[in-house]
């Protein structure tokens, strides 16, 4: 007697994991896949390039013979506690939005009260810059009177500018959390927060070459 034989269905292939936005499930641990923090690694990374080629024409411009020390403002030394304070404030904000559950909206304004803080910060570091330059000026020291001032000018002046590149970053923030329902990827306050204690400690840098170099 003849016998059918159907043909073995292969079983069902068990469901997708649910994706997270800014993550990728790997088994039962998370991981990042967000590509923004590569592109702030690359920066940090072109940034730290920069500046080390300003360091080094600063050592070789050095050894020409006519170096005169500058004289800094201790204004220079305020407002690098200010910097240092806005890193300390950033992190107390990163800390009370990672620990918002569902981004609850109590956790989202206390993280909200520390980015104010950090971008008020922010602001009184780029205006003591500002005050640091004109009292150089007081001084008689500008941009091309020689060649200690145009590297004080030029170190201060870039880093000065990417600080202000970090400060619209934390308005962008701000922004994005003010709204009721709140729709910010935790890796974008990550990525703002890494670049902004980058900023900090490249100030640290520049301070050290500015005080014995300068």
């Amino acid at each position: 007697m003849a016998t059918t034989t159907f043909p073995s269905v292969p079983p069902a292939a068990p469901p997708l994991p649910p994706q997270d936005s800014g993550t990728k499930i790997v088994g039962k641990k998370p991981r990042p896949t967000s590509h923004s923090q590569s592109g702030v690694w690359v920066g940090i990374f072109a940034i730290t390039m920069s500046f080390a080629a300003f360091t080094s024409a600063l050592y070789v411009r050095q050894g020409s013979g006519d170096w005169i020390h500058v004289i800094v403002p201790r204004l220079i030394y305020m407002n690098t506690g200010v910097l240092l304070l806005s890193s300390i404030t950033l992190e107390m904000a990163r800390r009370a939005f990672l620990r918002a559950p569902e981004l609850e909206r109590g956790a989202i304004r206390n993280s909200l009260l520390w980015l104010g803080i950090t971008l008020a910060f922010g602001l009184a570091f780029v205006v003591g810059q500002y005050l640091v330059w004109r009292q150089l000026a007081a001084q008689g020291l500008y941009l091309a009177t020689n060649s200690n001032s145009s590297f004080l000018y030029v170190l201060t002046g870039v880093h000065a500018l990417h600080v202000l590149g970090g400060i619209t970053g934390l308005s962008r923030l701000i922004v994005r959390m003010i709204p009721k329902h709140v729709t910010l990827r935790r890796s974008s306050v990550t990525n703002t927060v890494i670049y902004w204690h980058f900023m900090g400690v490249l100030w640290l840098y520049l301070l050290l070459v500015i005080t014995v170099r300068l």
